[in-house]
């Protein structure tokens, strides 16, 4: 069966995302608060995977603990029910993440958006990452709402995270999977791009991973 994920993340007004803060950062709370949710990203972290082409050997060559921190990996990087609420629920108030949030982006400049059919975007960047670089994300697991003030004081680690060698990029793009049109934006590229917009015009951000369909 099919599925369509998208990872975003957009530039607002700090007077919008404080309306947005009541809804949001609860269900980041409580993704971050699950101990299981807590205990794979922690393996992740102590355990970096192996190269992404290394993963799906032929049957029987993947030692049991290799493909059981893979499969925790994959789990963690799939999105939560919490979170999922920000798409799916719309009662009782007819809240949409995509007509409350994103339509309310009047640029391409001030968003950043990886559609992904059968795969999660955010499975990709994170390992072409690696846990140390991702360490430096605020938010939990993709997901989080920060002020222009706190856009301004994320940057330096996110401009440490994301600003790589020549080396480094081709090593992280060789774990990126995903299959990208000649007009689409790397998950490597667009986060830093965005942040690096909201602080230079004073805006905050929100970044949201969910299943569109």
């Amino acid at each position: 069966m099919g599925f369509t994920s998208t990872r975003s993340i957009s530039a607002h007004d700090d007077s919008f995302l404080a309306t947005l803060a009541p809804r949001l950062l609860p269900l980041i709370a409580a993704e971050r608060d699950e101990p299981l949710a807590r205990e794979r990203w922690e393996r992740w972290w102590r355990e970096p995977l192996p190269d992404v082409r290394t993963w799906w050997k032929p049957f029987g060559q993947s030692s049991g603990r290799e493909a059981d921190a893979r499969d925790s990996f994959l789990v963690s990087t799939a999105g939560g029910d919490h979170m999922q609420k920000m798409y799916d629920d719309l009662p009782p108030d007819d809240f949409s993440l995509l007509t409350d949030v994103w339509d309310r982006v009047t640029g391409e400049e001030e968003i950043f958006i990886s559609v992904q059919s059968k795969e999660f975007a955010l499975r990709s960047f994170f390992h072409a990452m690696g846990p140390g670089r991702a360490a430096a994300l605020p938010g939990w697991c993709g997901n989080f709402l920060l002020t222009s003030a706190e856009v301004h004081e994320t940057l330096p680690a996110l401009e440490r995270a994301l600003g790589f060698t020549a080396q480094e990029r081709a090593a992280a793009e060789a774990q990126d999977w995903l299959d990208y049109r000649k007009d689409e934006e790397s998950v490597l590229d667009g986060p830093l791009r965005v942040w690096r917009h909201a602080a230079e015009r004073g805006r905050g951000l929100c970044g949201v991973s969910v299943v569109v369909c």
